[in-house]
């Protein structure tokens, strides 16, 4: 039994939970204040994706299509195999991966037809991960049947996402929740009946992310009132910092009681304050932060507390305990590097600082709580946190879902990660600014570092400017390549289509990412069309970005907004074009394709000379050591091998060996800072070595220390 149930509802991700619940709950934890919480998305796959569930599946399916019958009448097939595949793709069966992978296993329908490309696509996959992609086409197939025969609105991380999606009315999800339960809601309200049998709540709080959970959580949220009207509800998380925060309509609170916007810690204290002690004995009673209430008729937005937020110091570590850790499902989908480490394997959440450090983009919510209020998490207590998770969970993987993870935190993280001796798998979302050198980049790998992913956005230099991105394509080339050879991988976000774009700079943009994918700097990356939002600097003054926002009147959800660009160009006609070269630059082909050939319809030819990325990396890779530049030794220290007046050096690294001929005394003195294992700063190095020596410059700058420095010695 708990006070308060914690619920994400459908869906969201099959690999790894969504983290709101257990930040939420690492926070409670530190109040003493007893919490239970579930991923209400994962056990709704897991029941509908058994024996049972697809019995009740087909019971009440009628195909229509030929793709349909070809499943129904496979469907004997489709229930033994079920439970076996979902359980290979949770890790507990590996040895199935060879039947699986031998391709006559398992029953196929349409996902399969792509069969014939896989060998391309995936290049020589193992057997485990080719027997991964497999499984997640067989279950694929069984999604189409589903949202084909039994319940339209199904998709495996979202459910009734267009719902949710520039829902400016409530009208639409208000009528949709009059109707019956849907098959899927079936399923979902009677794990939650059950649930709420176990935990007895006095306040159930439901968490949601993403347009593709918001209607669940309302079938929830009504479900609870019709049959258990004493508990109370409340709504939080980024849909509704985004999108409700001009909330008008009082029919909402039939569904919830609360709705908080914004860092839910104090918000969710207060709430519990008040559900669990009523009455004005109570100091905080009455006394929100941030929460929609009704009173009578009446919406308020109630912020009357003056209590502070927490500093992040003090919200206490993730908690991941009641989660079904070993039941999420590892699928692999489409042949995108970054997008199988989302769906792949399981990840936990963590975060390295609050907010944006950057915070000028103009298409992003740069006015929003979120992203403006930056504030960092101290190197040491991220490592802390780390550390209890991996006892918590088992599992050595981290995500950290920063907006823009800072460079120095990073480095401060690293060094942290590498002195405790752990050995972890990190990635994160940055910005290609200059302070990620070539060094700092080899020192996050040896961290545990595999994969970086941020935004070039639209790849012309006068577009990034306007965007106020902070970044040059020049800059983010060399960063990219940075990163590259110190072999951690590279996905950009890439967008089209943002207010003033030229045809020309669609195609030169194109060509940037071209060039880069040939030369290896880039691994992966994904284009999407630009989306204006109310809470941006260009949704907030249209008019200095040649954009005509179709405004409407709102009651319910407020933040994409329809335009018109004053360029009158139909950017959504280059969609397939980009895509489909992208695809293909993602495998190493097509680089030697005109970019007319992507297009089916006339477009110019680049402006961009052929060899422009490639002169953009030249430039000289150790250049003049800036005195307040920290001087680590990484790896293991040299061997020193007398050659009479002189020494070698012999340097490793864990895949190659390398060594250098210099004097004895400076042989000595590099063995001595190698072997203390202790960073200092260049300028504190430099007099070191001049308290016995002379002429540093002369050693630090030599083809020897070149070698050094490209083995074992970091400049950060």
């Amino acid at each position: 039994m708990a006070d308060i149930l914690l619920i994400t509802p459908p869906f969201t991700q099959l690999n790894t939970p969504y983290p709101a619940t257990a930040y939420i709950k690492g926070f409670l934890k530190t109040k003493d204040i007893n919490a239970f919480q579930m991923d209400l998305g994962i056990e709704v796959i897991l029941k509908l994706f058994s024996a049972n569930g697809l019995k009740k599946i087909f019971a009440q399916a009628i195909p229509e299509s030929e793709n349909a019958r070809r499943i129904y009448a496979l469907r004997a097939e489709y229930i033994k195999k079920v439970e076996p595949v979902v359980h290979f793709l949770q890790g507990q069966r590996p040895s199935l991966a060879r039947q699986i992978a031998s391709h006559n296993h398992l029953p196929q329908a349409g996902r399969f037809a792509q069969l014939d490309d896989m060998e391309w696509a995936f290049g020589n996959m193992g057997i485990q991960d080719k027997a991964k992609h497999l499984g997640t086409m067989f279950l694929e197939d069984l999604s189409d049947f589903i949202k084909e025969c039994v319940d339209e609105n199904f998709g495996f991380s979202r459910y009734a996402e267009r719902l949710g999606m520039s829902a400016n009315s409530f009208d639409e999800i208000y009528d949709t929740l009059q109707e019956p339960l849907s098959f899927v809601d079936g399923f979902t309200i009677e794990i939650l009946e059950e649930r709420l049998k176990e935990v007895k709540p006095k306040l159930v709080c439901l968490s949601v992310p993403f347009p593709g959970n918001l209607y669940s959580a309302f079938r929830c949220g009504q479900w609870i009132k019709n049959n258990n009207p004493e508990i109370k509800i409340a709504m939080g998380g980024g849909f509704a910092n985004t999108e409700l925060r001009e909330l008008a309509d009082p029919r909402v609170f039939e569904f919830f009681d609360y709705i908080s916007l914004d860092d839910g810690e104090l918000p969710l204290e207060l709430i519990i304050s008040n559900v669990l002690n009523p009455s004005e004995s109570n100091p905080n009673y009455n006394f929100l932060k941030r929460t929609f209430i009704i009173d009578g008729e009446e919406i308020i937005y109630n912020n009357f507390s003056l209590r502070k937020d927490y500093a992040q110091a003090e919200l206490g570590t993730p908690d991941y305990s009641d989660l079904l850790l070993d039941q999420y499902i590892s699928v692999i989908e489409i042949a995108n590097p970054m997008h199988s480490l989302w769906s792949d394997g399981r990840w936990n959440k963590l975060t390295m600082a609050h907010g944006c450090y950057w915070g000028n983009c103009t298409f992003c919510d740069v006015s929003l709580d979120y992203i403006k209020n930056y504030e960092p998490v101290a190197g040491k207590l991220l490592v802390d946190r780390m550390e209890e998770i991996i006892a918590q969970t088992g599992e050595t993987g981290f995500h950290f879902v920063d907006e823009a993870a800072p460079p120095a935190l990073m480095r401060e993280l690293a060094m942290e990660i590498i002195e405790r001796g752990l050995i972890v798998s990190w990635w994160t979302n940055i910005r290609f600014e200059k302070n990620f050198t070539y060094d700092l980049c080899r020192l996050l790998k040896a961290s545990g570092c595999i994969a970086v992913s941020g935004g070039l956005e639209v790849a012309s230099d006068r577009l990034l400017k306007l965007i106020d991105k902070g970044v040059t394509v020049e800059q983010v080339a060399k960063v990219n390549r940075n990163f590259t050879e110190a072999g951690i991988m590279v996905h950009s976000y890439l967008m089209y289509g943002y207010p003033t774009q030229t045809v020309q700079e669609t195609i030169d943009s194109l060509e940037m990412v071209r060039q880069m994918f040939e030369l290896g700097i880039l691994q992966s990356g994904f284009w999407h069309q630009f989306a204006l939002t109310t809470h941006s600097p260009v949704g907030m003054k249209p008019e200095a970005y040649g954009v005509i926002p179709e405004l409407k009147p709102i009651e319910f959800a407020n933040n994409d907004v329809q335009f018109k660009d004053s360029t009158g160009i139909d950017h959504s006609k280059f969609s397939f074009g980009l895509k489909k070269s992208l695809f293909n630059f993602m495998h190493g082909v097509g680089f030697d394709f005109e970019l007319k050939e992507w297009f089916d319809f006339k477009v110019p030819p680049t402006s961009i000379g052929e060899t422009y990325i490639l002169d953009c990396l030249e430039d000289v890779l150790y250049p003049v050591t800036k005195k307040s530049a920290l001087i680590m030794w990484l790896g293991s220290p040299p061997i020193l091998i007398s050659k009479g007046k002189k020494v070698e050096l012999k340097l490793y690294r864990n895949e190659d060996e390398d060594s250098v001929m210099c004097s004895k005394e400076n042989g000595e003195w590099l063995m001595k800072f190698a072997n203390s294992n202790t960073p200092q700063r260049y300028i504190d190095l430099k007099k070191d070595y001049e308290l016995k020596y002379k002429n540093f410059d002369t050693w630090w700058y030599s083809s020897e220390m070149d070698v050094v420095k490209e083995m074992n010695l970091l400049i950060l």
